[in-house]
């Protein structure tokens, strides 16, 4: 029997309905916003794994194109690999609720969400958290939910929850939180430039608007929830955890203090591989396993991660709290790129290039659930294995790249000049070397590489990553905490918080928070949010002293636009029969040319002849007759009264028979006959757009005009008034 509820999110309803689809899963439910709906079905093995040393936890989203009443695009006329846009509802449905699921607990589990119905209106992925900790929540899967998800835009300076794509459009604020009964568990998002208190505001509006949907998942729990099952976790013999402190107390301090990563990484891997040999010689390898090894060291390096800091105020690399590692940066170092730069923080380091195209080469996709349909500004992140000094596998962008990628690219956009800009950007940011907050590295360089292109940002962008050492008690509640400022690879691994925020001297722009917590009081991420502020500053100070402001030039090998207006009405002309006249002229200047429905019409060139050639050819066949004007044009109709005289391609006048001559003409073929050139003066043009020409007034101011150069050169004669003699 299905169970339905509603629930009230600003001026949104939102439907949760279970028990009618995907009934053998261990949990499952439908969420209904306007006419999207989404299915949400999640199940966990019984057992994990034999030698199973992590949470194995994988979240899928799928849209396909039947939910729009669309056919896919493509010879298969079948959805393919999943779209940037489900990848990244992927990560957004995985990291609020991963922290979640028991420490130790190994069961595979898989959370699925379906678009089954989508209105182009409400957005599925906001949905599709919510759906996730619903299906959790009522499932027999272990799990300290339940979370509440919703997006904040803010139209005309007030908050809306749940904005529909329309009304994004209107907003300065795109924020995704989600939260407990009590804290703030994750966000992501972007801003125009809001400030760090408006931001607070935000947080505050999105923590008070997912309490209805946590309190409808705790009354479902109660009256239709199923029983959670035991949960059996690694268990680590108490004597192989104090055998390997006695083995390595001495050295795990020393080590862990290397100043240098690599130095340190190679240090505590040696400590391990010795320990761990006496520790297996000792006890055996059936009780000490490679995953009892895994977890032994992992707890040890934790603790004395987190003793340093909140005992000692030690940092692994001497630093203290707050201060940024040394920063470096270079621009202008690859010649062929319209824009580059190399930033360094520390031992994280990100080249970015910039390349500027044609609004043809901006990137378009399907988009089922609404919204976005073309990009102006693209970013795309590479995360190679030497950056780590590892090997691996050398494939396609994974979903880390994709989302690192999307962070950066948000952080940036809202400084991009979109609406004025007539050029496609896109930039691509390679990380050299890592260690922590790669992302808001490309940021830096990528806010540089734009700058250096040329490109007339708003304002310089950089970014900062904010983490966070906490004590708990046992109901998880913090005793003691220490914020972090610009952590280190190590301190995400052992710490509880990697908070990104990005930003100009003026506002935030991007914003991601990553908890390893269950949640985090949104006091102390006010502190977290004032160190991000002055970290963000101080980067941006050390940015201007390498480049200020954008170049006033482009680079030579970028391309220069020039935008003339034509008739709209001659947009078929120029374009020509199957493309032949664009095609041509883009093959003769080299150019390449934007036509849009209004009559603009941009050509991008990099060579000055390129472009002299495509501006007289698209003129050529688009100008406008102008009345006054003298032009050689072509017979190209004899009439009794007259002949036709093509001035312009396509456009024609009538020279009557009384203008042919100073003299009168009895018959049309007198003067002119069939494919003649001759000298027309434009007398009139009437409310058809019928024009006059007159062969007798352009030939009388020709006389005049050469009888002036003869005066000053010495008296030559004028030519005959003949067509010969114009030709």
């Amino acid at each position: 029997m299905s169970e339905k509820t509603t629930i009230k999110v600003g001026d949104k309803e939102i439907i949760l309905e279970t028990g009618k689809m995907a009934r053998q899963a261990d949990g499952a439910v439908t969420v209904q916003m306007g006419e999207t709906i989404i299915l949400v079905a999640t199940v966990a093995s019984s057992d994990a794994r034999p030698g199973q040393g992590f949470f194995p936890l994988t979240v899928d989203y799928r849209e396909k194109a039947s939910a729009a009443g669309k056919f896919p695009g493509g010879y298969f006329k079948r959805e393919g690999r999943p779209s940037e846009k489900e990848i990244l509802t992927c990560r957004l449905t995985d990291r609020p609720i991963r922290p979640l699921f028991p420490k130790g607990w190994f069961n595979e589990v898989q959370v699925q969400t379906m678009l089954l119905s989508a209105d182009g209106e409400n957005d599925p992925d906001i949905m599709s958290i919510l759906g996730a900790s619903v299906a959790l929540t009522i499932s027999d899967i272990p799990w300290a939910g339940p979370l509440g998800a919703v997006r904040v835009g803010r139209v005309d300076g007030a908050f809306v929850a749940n904005p529909t794509h329309l009304e994004r459009e209107e907003s300065d604020l795109d924020l995704i939180y989600v939260g407990n009964a009590s804290d703030v568990v994750m966000f992501e998002g972007s801003a125009d430039e809001i400030t760090d208190e408006d931001f607070m505001a935000a947080l505050r509006f999105g923590q008070e608007a997912c309490q209805p949907m946590i309190e409808a998942q705790n009354t479902w729990r109660e009256s239709i929830g199923k029983t959670k099952r035991e949960v059996v976790t690694l268990q680590v013999p108490d004597e192989v955890t104090a055998e390997a402190r006695d083995l390595i107390a001495d050295k795990v301090i020393p080590t862990l203090t290397i100043a240098a990563k690599k130095e340190r990484e190679a240090g505590w891997k040696a400590v391990k591989k010795e320990a761990g040999e006496k520790l297996v010689e000792k006890f055996g390898e059936e009780v000490v396993s490679d995953g009892v090894l895994s977890e032994v060291f992992y707890k040890i390096q934790k603790e004395a991660v987190r003793k340093l800091i909140l005992d000692d105020s030690k940092r692994l690399d001497g630093r203290d709290f707050y201060d940024i590692r040394q920063i470096d940066a270079e621009v202008g170092l690859l010649p062929r790129a319209h824009g580059s730069a190399l930033f360094t923080r520390g031992e994280t380091q990100a080249l970015a290039s910039a390349t500027m195209g044609t609004l043809d080469d901006a990137q378009s996709f399907d988009a089922y659930a609404g919204g976005e349909e073309e990009k102006q500004f693209i970013l795309h992140y590479n995360f190679p294995n030497f950056s780590v000094g590892e090997t691996g596998r050398i494939m396609g962008p994974g979903r880390r790249e994709i989302g690192h990628g999307a962070l950066a690219e948000r952080s940036l956009a809202p400084l991009f000049p979109r609406e004025s800009f007539p050029y496609a950007v896109r930039i691509v940011s390679e990380v050299l070397e890592y260690n922590g907050s790669s992302s808001m590295a490309t940021v830096c360089s990528g806010s540089l590489a734009l700058m250096d292109a040329g490109v007339p940002l708003k304002s310089p962008a950089a970014g900062i990553s904010i983490g966070i050492c906490t004590e708990t008690d046992t109901d998880d509640n913090i005793d003691r905490y220490q914020i972090l400022t610009d952590i280190i690879g190590w301190e995400d691994a052992f710490c509880d918080m990697d908070c990104k925020i990005a930003g100009s001297a003026d506002g935030i722009t991007g914003f991601q928070l990553d908890l390893k917590l269950k949640g985090l009081p949104l006091g102390i991420m006010q502190e977290a949010l004032e160190k991000a502020k002055d970290a963000r500053f101080a980067v941006l100070e050390k940015m201007a002293l390498i480049l200020a402001e954008p170049r006033k030039e482009f680079s030579k090998y970028a391309p220069r636009i020039t935008t003339v207006r034509v008739n709209p009405d001659k947009i078929g002309a120029l374009i020509g029969p199957g493309g032949k006249n664009i095609k041509r002229i883009v093959e003769e200047s080299g150019c390449e040319i934007n036509i849009e429905d209004d009559g603009s019409v941009k050509v991008y060139s990099v060579s000055e002849e390129g472009l002299t050639i495509a501006m007289q050819e698209i003129d050529g066949i688009t100008a406008e007759i102008e009345l006054d004007k003298t032009y050689r044009g072509k017979v190209v109709s004899i009439k009794e009264f007259g002949a036709f005289v093509e001035v312009l391609p396509g456009q024609d006048g009538l020279c009557h028979i009384s203008e042919l001559a100073n003299f009168r003409v009895k018959r049309t073929e007198d003067i002119v006959k069939m494919g003649d050139e001759i000298w027309v003066k434009v007398i009139g043009i009437d409310d058809k757009g019928r024009v006059k020409l007159s062969r007798k007034v352009a030939m009388e101011e020709r006389d005049q005009m050469m009888e002036g150069k003869g005066d000053e050169e010495g008296g030559e004669d004028s030519p005959k008034d003949t067509p010969e003699s114009e030709a």
